[in-house]
């Protein structure tokens, strides 16, 4: 009798946490999804049942990540070339996202490229080439609002900023190891951070919910210097650097229906850096 009456409420309250975590039957863009994160945000996604439209600036890569994504049901997950960064690409890319899989439903904006210059040697074009990432997440950002609102349909954009987008860096993490974490990627994550925000006000009555996950830190530990990733575990809370699984929860809560009353929020993913 207790057992069914659990049922009952259960079965009161409306969808079960498998049914808001299920991407079945969705479509999900990622850019840079055959990177270091974006390999794991592609596999998160492919594990809840969406089909993955994996986008790189190198057309091989994207097909090579593609298709090594598992699939579940009908889903199906295609490679397409995609430069944030070039007006041109960004409409060709997104018009072949559609052709190949009919429509997108969530648009993870994880591209990111720019020098690795720090505040004593950055150079005004350096500095653009970070900023043209920010103007790359809100043109694809645009692109699936609009294709939503055409669809009548809901839809999700997560941007991916960074710990770095909301506290600074600690100097002495780099000093005399490699070069600092570049002011200009500091800037770029803070704008992406607060652009989240003004297109969660702006698209919430349409149907599409803006939402920021913050990575830090999490670097590629097969390539980056020991001696820096020793440093940035004696800042952590935790001692540790995150691990790409780490972020998959993380993505799925905001890009599926599991958030659908979640807009406008930065979740860090952090080990409690920001907590100091």
């Amino acid at each position: 009798m207790a057992n069914g009456q659990s049922g009952k409420v259960s079965g009161m309250t409306g969808r079960t946490v498998s049914e808001m975590f299920n991407l079945a039957g969705r479509v999900a863009l990622v850019t840079g999804g055959s990177g270091f994160l974006g390999r794991a945000m592609c596999e998160a996604l492919a594990e809840a049942g969406a089909s993955v439209i994996v986008a790189s600036r190198d057309q091989a890569r994207a097909e090579a990540a593609a298709g090594q994504l598992l699939r579940i049901g009908d889903a199906d997950h295609f490679g397409i070339t995609i430069d944030h960064k070039d007006e041109a690409s960004i409409q060709a890319g997104f018009d072949d996202a559609i052709s190949k899989a009919g429509r997108v439903d969530v648009l993870v904006n994880n591209g990111q490229s720019g020098p690795a210059e720090d505040w004593t040697d950055a150079t005004p074009q350096g500095f653009k080439e970070h900023l043209d990432n920010l103007t790359g997440y809100f043109m694809l950002s645009r692109q699936l609002r609009d294709h939503a609102v055409q669809r009548a349909s809901a839809a999700s954009i997560v941007m991916i900023g960074s710990m770095y987008g909301v506290v600074g860096s600690y100097p002495d993490a780099y000093e005399g190891v490699c070069p600092a974490s570049p002011a200009a990627y500091h800037a770029t994550k803070g704008g992406v951070i607060h652009l989240t925000r003004h297109l969660a006000v702006y698209w919430a009555k349409d149907g599409v919910r803006v939402n920021c996950l913050s990575p830090g830190p999490f670097p590629n530990l097969e390539i980056a210097p020991a001696e820096m990733v020793r440093r940035l575990e004696s800042k952590s809370p935790m001692g540790r650097m995150g691990l790409p699984h780490e972020v998959k929860g993380a993505l799925l809560l905001l890009g599926t229906d599991a958030g659908s009353y979640i807009t406008g929020q930065n979740l860090l993913v952090d080990g409690g850096w920001t907590a100091w």
